[in-house]
């Protein structure tokens, strides 16, 4: 993109956490100081786009599979920029009628996302922040748009490794989990990116604190089940994003690398 066209409100010169994830995922939507920073983080995690990838295939997958099982609602929270393969096409293709709202609190994203929605009814946009759930869940065109009555899913997808603090994260996760009527859903996917040394986590902080994330974190398998805890969970469990009911052909992280886990969990 160009910087002395950039929309208003958005700062070109500091990088985006949507904005580098797009170039992880061989967009065009990023500015030079995004692929700067995105590059630093590369260096750090070699295979992370890769991650990216499959982090949108278990997007597909997930939505397909809630798709099947009647969902007609989604939450899709952290959403990013518009790429190829989104919620509501996904959803849409297996039922027209399912409606999605997008979160995010990036303010490129919401005009690129509100540009592309334009002619869909089914499907807004929303300016929030998953760090005060409380009030995003109020927002009137959340509560407009969505039936908290009827079963929905919500999908929190490479998000809440940006909260670094363990607590902070099971709360915000409490949150949005507390109105979702029985047969509703949770879906998350989490980095676990193993050990890393002192000096790479010391370069990626430098990174990450010139964006508007507090920083990142890596979870084991334990800690993202917790955010499941009382809900059913949807075999095969939390697993590598490529173990998650795979499709024939799907890119996988090599085992020894940098990942990420995720799994979907029912209402009771």
């Amino acid at each position: 993109m160009d910087e002395q066209r950039a929309p208003a409100g958005v700062d070109p010169f500091a990088p985006s956490v949507a904005r580098m994830y797009d170039y992880y995922l061989g967009g065009k939507d990023n500015f030079a100081v995004d692929r700067e920073a995105a590059q630093k983080i590369i260096e750090i995690l070699p295979n992370l786009p890769d991650i990216a990838r499959e982090n949108r295939e278990f997007l597909v997958r997930t939505v397909t599979y809630l798709s099947r099982q009647g969902i007609r609602q989604f939450l899709d929270i952290g959403a990013g920029l518009p790429t190829q393969r989104n919620v509501h096409q996904v959803a849409q293709e297996m039922a027209p009628e399912s409606r999605v709202v997008y979160v995010d609190n990036d303010p490129i994203v919401l005009v690129h996302a509100r540009a592309i929605l334009a002619e869909n009814e089914r499907v807004i946009a929303v300016g929030a922040d998953m760090r005060d759930p409380e009030a995003l869940l109020a927002d009137p065109e959340v509560t407009a748009h969505l039936d908290f009555s009827e079963p929905l899913a919500v999908l929190l997808l490479g998000v809440l490794h940006f909260v670094p603090d363990d607590d902070e994260a099971l709360k915000i996760v409490s949150a949005l989990r507390a109105p979702l009527a029985p047969g509703g859903y949770l879906v998350v996917s989490h980095g676990s990116l193993g050990e890393l040394s002192e000096s790479q986590e010391e370069e990626g902080r430098k990174v990450f604190s010139r964006t508007s994330v507090p920083g990142t974190t890596s979870r084991s398998r334990d800690q993202v089940l917790a955010f499941f805890d009382g809900l059913d969970l949807v075999e095969p469990g939390v697993v590598p994003l490529q173990d998650w009911r795979p499709d024939a052909e799907y890119l996988s992280v090599r085992e020894g690398k940098a990942g990420a886990l995720g799994g979907v969990g029912r209402v009771r």
